[in-house]
């Protein structure tokens, strides 16, 4: 594989953030939102694309959620 400093300087970051939060993923979640929340951006939130139902025979049946799931729906807080 070659070498790509782009690539490399990437991974060093990425490396760096995670250390930083201790590889905490949740600790880094809230980090991310809260710079979220202090950002002057806007935010977009999209909904969900529904899938074509040609391409739902390809999907695996623990990947496709309806509204018989038997799985359980983690409600969002707030």
């Amino acid at each position: 594989m070659i070498d790509d400093p782009i690539v490399e300087e990437v991974r060093s970051h990425r490396q760096a953030h995670a250390a930083r939060y201790n590889y905490d993923l949740a600790a880094i979640f809230e980090a991310l939102l809260e710079r979220e929340k202090n950002s002057s951006r806007p935010v977009v939130n999209r909904p969900p694309r529904r899938i074509a139902e040609s391409l739902k025979a390809d999907i695996p049946p623990q990947f496709v959620l309806g509204r018989n799931s038997s799985l359980p729906r983690i409600a969002p807080d707030g």
